[in-house]
């Protein structure tokens, strides 16, 4: 195969007219234009979303769009005490907080700290949603939000942070080398179980 592209290319040298033998028909473009999921909810809200992205000029509507087409890793949850701080912040007390993907409880925080909040999102939790609601808040789902916000006014589009996943700890340099902070894959916590790693060739290996 090699060799027959090298002979076209040649060909084509000889000829004067310059071309490249490239076959792109095996590559696949990363960015998703669709959702993978078969759930006819969120296919519904990006046919709805499709609608407004391309007949309002907001980018707020792009951007809840192309946060469905998104996979679940990409789309973390947020916990209400996340919310609740985000939401306290100057100008945003009256705003609508919009998360793609799921609203969680907290119990580190107590129903005092809770605010009024008004939100939007792909799920709540079953102990968030009583808690919201019990402090005099509002959810909504994004077609009520659709028929109220079109263009996105007043609102405050959120998410959880990406990089809480307990496997991101383990990403990055070795465990054991200079300057890591990698969490290494260790089956136990023992005397005997290493610790002496990097340190001696018997342990892994030696720095």
């Amino acid at each position: 195969q090699h060799q027959k592209s090298s002979s076209l290319l040649l060909v084509a040298v000889e000829d004067g007219n310059m071309g490249i033998d490239l076959r792109h028909k095996h590559v696949k473009k990363g960015v998703r234009k669709e959702p993978k999921t078969d759930d006819v909810y969120i296919k519904l809200l990006v046919k709805l979303y499709r609608f407004l992205a391309r007949r309002t000029s907001s980018p707020f509507n792009r951007v809840v769009l192309k946060r469905l087409f998104m996979s679940r890793i990409n789309r973390p949850p947020i916990s209400i005490a996340r919310l609740a701080k985000k939401m306290r912040a100057k100008g945003n007390q009256e705003k609508i907080a919009v998360v793609v993907g799921t609203i969680t409880n907290d119990l580190r925080m107590f129903n005092p700290e809770l605010p009024k909040l008004k939100v939007c999102a792909l799920r709540v939790t079953e102990p968030a949603r009583a808690r919201i609601l019990k402090a005099g808040g509002e959810i909504m789902t994004f077609d009520q939000l659709a028929l109220r916000s079109p263009r996105g006014q007043n609102t405050v589009i959120l998410q959880g942070r990406r990089r809480a996943r307990e496997a991101v700890r383990h990403f990055g340099r070795a465990p054991g080398v200079p300057h890591s902070s990698s969490k290494p894959y260790v089956r136990a916590k023992g005397r005997k179980f290493e610790k002496g790693r990097g340190r001696r060739a018997s342990r892994g290996y030696k720095v």
